[in-house]
């Protein structure tokens, strides 16, 4: 299980240090009076710190170790 864990932690750490973020788009309405609707399309982005990913891969590896260890 600890194995598995590992592997997982390890796969998102490289994937977030690759991919620093994402896009993406929603349809938001901007005016909405009885049958007039008026919607626009907006960018969205998410991203987070390439360090985040360096944190996580690294705390996979620790996981991965120690459940080799204990075997």
């Amino acid at each position: 299980m600890n194995r598995t864990l590992g592997i997982i932690l390890m796969v998102v750490g490289i994937a977030m240090l690759i991919w620093t973020g994402f896009s993406y788009t929603k349809r938001e309405k901007i005016v909405d009076a009885g049958p007039i609707q008026i919607s626009a399309d907006k960018e969205k982005s998410v991203n987070w710190p390439p360090y985040a990913g360096g944190i996580i891969l690294v705390a996979g590896v620790i996981v991965f170790v120690a459940s080799k260890n204990r075997k």
